[in-house]
C-alpha cells in the first residue's frame, strides 16, 4: 500500500503543469533581437503563455521603433542555481526578432 501512494504522488508531482509568462531580461536594439526569460524550479512543467510572452516582445521591439516581433530558433536552457551537483533552478530563454517600422502618426495640426 506504501509503495502504491508513493507511485501516486510521483506521478502527482510530476505531471504538475505551472503556466509561465516570459519576460523581458535584455536584447539588441541595433539588430532588433529581443529576448524574453522565465524561470523553472526542479520537478515543474511549464506551459507558456505564448499570448503574453507575443505581447511582451511587441511591446519591448515597439519600445525601440520597430513594430512587431516573431520568435525564432530553439528556447535555451541554464540552469542558474547548483547545490553539489544539482541544477535547482533553469532560466528558460527565448528570442524574437523585431519587424517592422513603428508608424507614428502626427496628430498635430499645421
Amino acid at each position: 500500500m506504501r509503495t502504491i501512494i508513493l507511485a501516486v504522488l510521483c506521478v502527482l508531482v510530476a505531471g504538475c503543469t505551472i503556466t509561465k509568462t516570459p519576460e523581458f531580461v535584455g536584447g539588441d536594439r541595433n539588430s532588433g533581437v529581443v529576448r524574453l526569460a522565465y524561470d523553472l524550479p526542479p520537478l515543474q512543467n511549464a506551459h507558456v503563455d505564448q499570448y503574453m510572452a507575443q505581447n511582451n516582445a511587441n511591446r519591448a521591439c515597439q519600445a525601440w521603433g520597430y513594430a512587431t516581433a516573431l520568435s525564432f530558433g530553439d528556447p535555451i536552457t541554464t540552469c542558474t542555481t547548483t547545490s553539489a551537483s544539482e541544477c535547482l533552478n533553469e532560466q528558460v530563454t527565448t528570442s524574437w526578432l523585431c519587424q517592422g517600422q513603428l508608424i507614428q502618426s502626427n496628430t498635430a495640426g499645421y
